[in-house]
């Protein structure tokens, strides 16, 4: 195994994770900011306020994307395995 292949495939997993991991980060980097922006708003500074909704928000996204993401992460895991024997070898 040569180092340019290393360096491909640690290259193509960072970018599956970044893309797989994305939706959700920017599902709740959104109501985090909503939530917080509500908060300023009204000054209620109740701690469970920030989370709950952030939460729920994510376990949505979860349903929303996740057969997509799952597809990913098995699309770059059967070409991991099915390459296996060229990298190796």
């Amino acid at each position: 195994m040569t180092d340019q292949i290393v360096i491909a495939i640690a290259e193509r997993a960072i970018s599956v994770v970044l893309l797989t991991s994305g939706p959700l980060l920017i599902v709740a980097l959104v109501t985090g900011l909503s939530v917080s922006i509500f908060q300023a708003t009204t000054q209620i500074q109740e701690q469970t306020l920030a989370f709950v909704p952030k939460i729920v928000a994510v376990l949505v996204g979860i349903v929303f994307f996740g057969p997509w993401m799952l597809s990913r992460v098995t699309a770059f895991a059967s070409d991991i395995f099915e390459n296996l024997t060229r990298y190796i070898g």
